[in-house]
């Protein structure tokens, strides 16, 4: 699969964004976060993007794993590897081990999900086949987060399966020969 839109160079990114990236990069663990670096020729949003993602992941208020749980199933719902390979990374320092990521994969009916982890999964997959939650999975989640996490989760969900279009739709190639 070849890029629409190649990632850009010092020249495209401007030197804020080409920090940026290498930065990113390095965080990562990849000799080149392609993702970051066709987002970097945006100028402006891109930088916009990055605080209004980062106060998402690493920054919110759901915690750390659920967030990665989150993530990895929108990932796998909307078939994007790129996300998956650079959040099955990000999610062992998490702490999804090998195990709950194939429960994640098989999703909220998996056997051994725990009540909050199963109400998390049931609404992510909802959220996006549906794009909407109906009032059970809507009460089952409201027992575990807040009225600040829950605009959260909405919005972290959203966020994943808009960058999975986003970056399906630029054809933006993975970083990682293997992830894990």
């Amino acid at each position: 699969m070849t890029a629409r839109i190649p990632p850009g160079r010092l020249k495209e990114l401007g030197p804020v964004n080409w920090l940026l990236w290498r930065i990113i990069s390095l965080g990562v663990g990849a000799p080149d976060a392609h993702l970051f670096r066709t987002m970097g020729r945006t100028k402006g949003l891109f930088r916009a993007w990055l605080r209004y993602s980062s106060k998402l992941m690493p920054g919110g208020r759901i915690p750390r794993q659920e967030t990665e749980l989150v993530i990895l199933r929108v990932a796998h719902l909307r078939e994007c590897q790129y996300e998956m390979d650079h959040h099955v990374r990000i999610g062992r320092r998490a702490g999804v081990t090998p195990t709950l990521l194939e429960q994640v994969l098989e999703g909220p009916e998996s056997a051994g999900w725990d009540p909050r982890p199963r109400a998390i999964l049931t609404a992510v997959d909802q959220l996006v086949t549906t794009k909407n939650l109906d009032d059970a999975t809507w009460s089952a989640l409201t027992g575990y987060f807040d009225d600040r996490q829950m605009i959260e989760f909405c919005v972290l969900v959203t966020q994943y399966d808009a960058l999975a279009t986003t970056i399906g739709t630029l054809r933006i190639e993975c970083d990682f020969t293997d992830p894990r």
